[in-house]
């Protein structure tokens, strides 16, 4: 025994010695216990719910709404507060455009792209560049449908701007909006609900209207053949990022409700494109008629020869 503390004491001394050498030198207890996994579950996750979990508020979720709250502490009435919703570089816009053209099946698009940063410059411009497309390309197909008729002359229409703008910023707003609402009303009577905030619905909205322009340029082509199935083609491709982000928010809810839901944006999201196909693209139009010139009064003067 006196053996034993005699060494521990020698030991304990080449331990001070060394940390009179070193003073930065780190230091562990052999006493202490494992770190506990911060994130461990008493339940067994099931396969694909992992990125919902994080949307119905773990405490990566938390701390991502408390940076996103403390980075927008600015009052509302002052400039800096807007501005936040603006701080996005290209490089993050043009991810995002990625991923609403290439959805990924299984990917959460609120968790991969907008829930760090969400932003209104990308819906923004990508809501004013469709309008212009649409309301250009509408003019070039009235114009190439009836090229080299006699009867027809091209007017631009001007007012399919206008009704345009109205139609896709109404969409990109009060869609957004409704379904907001609707998913805070259903969070307080059913548990684990997804909570989106509004800035991030807008956020996917305007997104997922992207791939809209390229097929708006392409409507110009005078067959409706083939305007059709690039409607259904895009979207089959944007509803997929609406309902691939939309169904973990509701799909603990009742049965009824959920597939209801689902499929209210769907046909929502369906009406806007076939309503700006059928409209601005596949509308008749009335050749006008040609001018009509009246036939002047001829007087015939008869002269009688005597």
């Amino acid at each position: 025994t006196i053996t034993s503390v005699l060494s521990s004491f020698a030991e304990f001394d080449d331990a001070a010695n060394l940390l009179a050498a070193n003073p930065d030198a780190t230091t562990i207890s052999i006493d202490e216990p494992a770190d506990v996994p911060k994130n461990q579950h008493g339940r067994r996750q099931e396969p694909g719910r992992e990125e919902d979990d994080e949307l119905l508020g773990t405490d990566d979720s938390d701390k991502t709404e408390l940076l996103a709250g403390q980075k927008k502490s600015a009052p509302f009435w002052t400039f800096e507060y807007y501005q936040t919703f603006f701080d996005v570089d290209t490089y993050q816009v043009l991810d995002r455009i990625k991923g609403s053209v290439f959805p990924v099946p299984g990917k959460n698009f609120v968790r991969l792209y907008i829930r760090s940063n969400p932003d209104l410059y990308g819906p923004f411009w990508i809501c004013a560049t469709l309008v212009f497309t649409i309301a250009v390309s509408g003019n070039l197909s009235n114009f190439f449908i009836h090229l080299g008729k006699p009867t027809y002359h091209y007017v631009p229409e001007f007012r399919k701007v206008s009704i345009a703008a109205t139609t896709i910023y109404a969409y990109a707003w009060l869609v957004p909006l409704a379904l907001w609402g609707f998913l805070m009303w259903r969070n307080s009577k059913v548990m684990n609900i997804v909570s989106y905030s509004f800035l991030e619905i807008v956020c996917v909205y305007g997104y997922s209207l992207f791939v809209y322009i390229p097929t708006a340029i392409l409507w110009i082509i005078p067959q409706k053949i083939v305007r059709w199935v690039l409607v259904m083609f895009s979207l089959c491709l944007s509803g997929s990022v609406l309902v691939m982000t939309f169904w973990p928010a509701v799909r603990d809810d009742n049965r009824r409700i959920a597939f209801a839901t689902v499929g209210t944006i769907v046909v929502l999201h369906a009406l806007l494109a076939v309503g700006c196909l059928a409209y601005f693209f596949d509308a008749p139009e009335l050749d006008l008629p040609a001018p009509v010139i009246p036939a002047h009064n001829v007087s015939t003067v008869i002269t009688k020869s005597r």
